[in-house]
């Protein structure tokens, strides 16, 4: 489970890889723009040609342990759990953490909401959450719900995360093996 779209600002694909979601999964079609798109933010969907780290990190890594997509998604699925962009009026990325109290409730709220539907319609048993963040949402979607899912974490592929510079490839692939995920991802 990935935390939201902080990242992915002009593409509008998890983990903002467009190159990924084009070449690797072969999605094609077209993302539509919204109705008030900031000019400094526009959303450019499959056609983005910029990269974002995390994305980068993520769908590489996936891709190297499945270079068939179809047997990643015989096993698993990637849910954002915001998957919504908040723009300053200065085009600057807007996360939940600043919004306003009650909104931000309100809003992580339906977020913990349709993550527990999708974990229920799906059957999931395992949610690995890629950073602190989606897991501590995580955990209480599906408490909240009444669900008992197991769920674990991998650490963030973001560059903010000083860990994740230092060879997360590896130390995700680790933590996958020791999750048990891996023998279901690798040839």
């Amino acid at each position: 489970m990935n935390p939201g779209p902080f990242g992915m600002a002009q593409t509008g694909v998890p983990f903002g890889d467009a190159w990924h979601v084009r070449e690797w999964l072969q999605v094609t079609g077209r993302v539509e723009k919204p109705p008030s798109e900031h000019p400094k933010r526009p959303v450019l969907g499959l056609e983005c040609r910029q990269a974002e780290v995390s994305g980068t990190r993520f769908w590489g890594l996936v891709r190297t342990l499945c270079p068939d997509p179809r047997r990643f998604f015989r096993h698993c699925f990637v849910h954002n759990h915001c998957p919504l962009l908040f723009v300053a009026r200065s085009g600057r990325n807007v996360t939940p953490a600043e919004l306003p109290a009650s909104q931000r409730a309100r809003l992580l709220g339906a977020c913990d909401e349709a993550l527990a539907r999708a974990v229920a319609l799906l059957g999931v048993a395992l949610v690995v959450a890629v950073g602190r963040f989606a897991e501590r949402r995580a955990r209480r979607a599906l408490a909240a719900a009444g669900l008992a899912v197991r769920v674990e974490v991998l650490p963030h592929p973001s560059p903010r995360n000083a860990r994740a510079n230092k060879g997360w490839g590896e130390v995700a692939k680790a933590r996958l093996g020791e999750l048990g995920v891996l023998a279901l991802l690798e040839e």
